[in-house]
């Protein structure tokens, strides 16, 4: 699946929003205004000017409907969720180039909310994952105690966990423990 920078990058800010949320032991980590500003820095936002508790309502009810659409059983459902999304951001196409970019489009309007911002931009990436027919790179963790949310953009679409590094190694790790185990009860047995 081919796409382009911008596109990317709202993926990333949708995923790294969605894996705000509380999960389990995981504990929500977008509680605060200063949380909310830290999620704008480490995902360069653009254009974002204060931030209130406003904003915090609005930013987390856009994280849950962006939950819903990597929930959502069907492309039909998933569509209807991300078109309502879009449509109540007031999305306004227009081209611009900034920070060393080339021409892109941006899906927000220039005064729009940080709420605005995310739901037209990252739900128009989203847009084009359906599109493209590919609703089932959205997911979520196979780790047991994992649900992070990820988008497997490998070639294969094999990805299983959100980070090989910690989830994949952890499980393959315990795997291979339990497999040296179940050898040396059989070895110890005969």
């Amino acid at each position: 699946m081919q796409i382009n920078h911008d596109t990317r990058c709202a993926l990333d800010q949708a995923v790294e929003l969605l894996n705000t949320m509380a999960d389990g032991d995981t504990p929500d980590t977008l509680v605060s205004v200063a949380d909310l500003r830290a999620y704008v820095q480490q995902n360069d936002v653009s254009g974002v000017g204060d931030l209130t508790e406003d904003d915090l309502r609005a930013v987390r009810e856009v994280r849950d409907r962006f939950a819903q659409v990597f929930a959502a059983e069907d492309s039909r459902t998933a569509a209807g969720l991300i078109n309502a999304l879009v449509a109540e951001a007031g999305t306004t196409p227009q081209l611009t180039d900034h920070d060393g970019y080339d021409w892109h489009v941006h899906y927000f309007a220039p005064d729009a909310s940080l709420a605005q911002h995310l739901a037209a931009d990252c739900g128009m990436a989203l847009a084009f994952v359906l599109v493209s027919g590919e609703r089932d790179r959205l997911r979520r963790c196979s780790a047991p105690d994992c649900r992070r949310a990820f988008i497997d953009l490998s070639r294969n679409r094999s990805r299983r966990y959100c980070d090989s590094r910690t989830c994949g190694n952890r499980l393959h790790v315990a795997a291979y423990r339990a497999r040296r185990r179940e050898s040396a009860e059989a070895g110890s047995s005969s």
